[in-house]
């Protein structure tokens, strides 16, 4: 699958769009301060708030709150929701961890 191109863009004092690109199918935003910016920006977890953006049947945004970090698929502390028809069931926005 084609990766998303990730930039940022301000939306207000808290919160960062991902801007949508293709194969995303909504935007990211990411809930964060500007130092909290600085040190999500030196791991891959924008780029899985991106990914997430992907999936089928996601509505609204991609969402990633301030703890946000690299994960396995999801960022930890990503957020999304998705169409109970057309969506998927993603153990990565879950965790393996849980039973």
């Amino acid at each position: 699958m084609e990766k998303p191109t990730v930039g940022f863009e301000r939306i207000d004092e808290c919160r960062w769009r991902i801007p949508r690109s293709a194969p995303m199918r909504v935007d990211g935003v990411i809930y964060a301060s500007d130092s909290m910016m600085q040190a999500i920006r030196t791991d891959q977890s924008p780029q899985q708030v991106a990914n997430v953006a992907c999936l089928p049947g996601i509505v609204g945004a991609s969402l990633a709150m301030p703890d946000m970090h690299w994960g396995y698929g999801f960022p930890i502390g990503g957020v999304a929701a998705f169409d109970v028809e057309e969506g998927v069931v993603s153990p990565g926005g879950v965790g393996y961890d849980i039973n």
